[in-house]
């Protein structure tokens, strides 16, 4: 009798030591798999939702509130003429395996996407670069051919991490960076695997493992949160659902803003979208309201050009292309475009996917007709971004203060516009803010007088996660998980 007494106690108090223990692992759902794990070689947003801030880190990174803070730069200098910055770099910063960051790094990462043969995918980010210098391993001096007002914003962007010549070559499959998580595994088509990086140089972080699940249906999504099979969803693609995770104690629903600019782009470029009219009187056949209500449950605020409604520079166009479904048959009309026949190449995430039906079914009301292709996200990538053969698509643009693409002709929708791209240019130039927010202002109308997209709404961040998590970004300065100060409360 005594020996099993023993043994209960023994076993009570086993199981009273484990339920109490700190949980440090985390499974966070995501919508879309990466292409690749390379954010200096890809412009697929999933890419930075698992790596930025965990695994790779920049000279500055964006905080929670999308203000710009230090990151491997522990400080900086700015010269009088606004053209030299000199970055005191943090002491001790090692890669994942094991070798040192040091300025050289810094000089070869900046020096590699601005290259010619440069495939980053924000290469615009680095085009006032004219030299980078190594001072000696903890300082580095970046020299601009022109003041740049948002250069260290640029500097944030996750297309602008710090990696080695040494592991580079391999960071699209197994990743090697400087953050608090290093690469642990990725099953493709299932999840990618992250784990605590033991020499971390900064702040610890509570968790010691985090995996990235890749849910794309958002009946199973729904599932895996009930079930408890993914810890956190901050994306979540089921917003009809958001009222009964509301309901229910064990989970808090997260609702923020993002910086996706969710649009109907448009080829400008196409025969029959080159037509001004045309573009127009597609904009005018949109209704907002019903996409927002229809695809994201009421989750979105509308937009009429391409900036974030809380950005303090933002202008509110929407009226410019109110749906107006007379006018929109007129101008097709003039445009002896009646009956004429577009292309909608839709990419998975559900906006596009149940946007794209709304958006046929009122084109299709004034006149159009409208043919749907569903693509996946590497075909999406392959044919609309790279390939421009398309006539109409949605997506949320997700990279923050992203106006100047309007400015890149041979961008994916191929809007061409010296005057635009002369008011970027001097854009680029302004340091004043009164004078940056006139500029950002009339780059917002003259999209907006071009028609060269459809403008939905603002992306909504609407997530969901266990109700002992806290941590997770309310808002998405960039397109990021970051799981930097995620922690269990029990």
């Amino acid at each position: 009798m005594l020996t099993r007494l023993t043994s209960a106690a023994a076993v009570l108090a086993l199981c009273a030591g484990g339920a109490f223990a700190q949980q440090t692992d985390i499974t966070i759902g995501m919508v879309l798999e990466p292409p690749n794990l390379d954010p200096t070689g890809g412009a697929a947003a999933a890419i930075d939702e698992v790596v930025y801030a965990n695994l790779f880190e920049g000279l500055t990174r964006f905080a929670p509130d999308g203000s710009v803070i230090p990151a491997l730069a522990e400080s900086w200098t700015i010269s009088d003429d606004g053209l030299t910055y000199t970055f005191k770099l943090h002491d001790g910063v090692t890669f994942h395996d094991g070798t040192t960051m040091d300025a050289e790094d810094v000089k070869f990462s900046l020096d590699r996407a601005r290259a010619a043969d440069s495939t980053n995918a924000q290469k615009a980010l680095f085009a006032g670069i004219t030299d980078v210098t190594v001072i000696d391993p903890l300082t580095v001096q970046v020299t601009l051919g022109a003041p740049n007002g948002a250069f260290l914003f640029n500097m944030a962007w996750g297309d602008a991490v710090i990696v080695a010549p040494e592991s580079v070559a391999q960071a699209a499959t197994a990743p090697i960076g400087t953050g608090p998580f290093k690469f642990q595994d990725w099953v493709q088509g299932d999840r990618v695997e992250l784990v605590a990086y033991e020499n971390y140089w900064g702040e610890k972080p509570a968790l010691t493992e985090a995996t990235f699940k890749f849910i794309q249906d958002p009946t199973a999504a729904f599932g895996a949160m009930m079930a408890g099979d993914v810890d956190a969803f901050p994306n979540f693609p089921a917003p009809e659902t958001l009222s009964q995770f509301d309901a229910d104690p064990r989970f808090s629903v997260i609702v923020g803003s993002t910086e996706g600019e969710t649009i109907l782009a448009m080829n400008n470029k196409a025969p029959l979208l080159s037509d001004k009219r045309v573009r127009e009187a597609i904009s005018h056949a949109i209704n907002r309201q019903d996409i927002i209500d229809g695809a994201m449950f009421g989750f979105g605020t509308p937009i009429g050009t391409h900036f974030a409604p809380h950005n303090p520079d933002y202008v509110d166009l929407t009226a410019q292309s109110a749906y107006d479904p007379d006018k929109a048959k007129a101008l097709l009309a003039e445009a002896g475009a009646e009956g004429a026949t577009l292309r909608l190449a839709l990419p998975p995430p559900s906006y596009a996917r149940r946007g794209g039906e709304i958006i046929a079914a009122q084109l299709r009301d004034v006149g159009l007709t409208v043919e749907i292709t569903p693509l996946e996200w590497p075909q999406w990538l392959e044919q609309v971004f790279r390939g421009k053969d398309f006539d109409l698509t949605i997506v949320s643009h997700t990279e923050p203060a992203d106006i100047n693409i309007y400015a890149r002709p041979d961008y994916y929708f191929q809007y061409d516009n010296a005057d635009f791209r002369a008011l970027i240019d001097e854009l680029t130039l302004t340091t004043d803010p009164a004078k940056r927010t006139e500029l950002n202002q009339q780059a917002q109308r003259m999209i907006a007088d071009d028609y060269v997209n459809g403008y939905l709404f603002q992306l909504a961040k609407t997530g969901v996660a266990n109700a002992n998590i806290e941590g997770m970004w309310e808002n998405s300065p960039t397109q990021a998980n970051d799981l930097t100060g995620v922690r269990w409360t029990n």
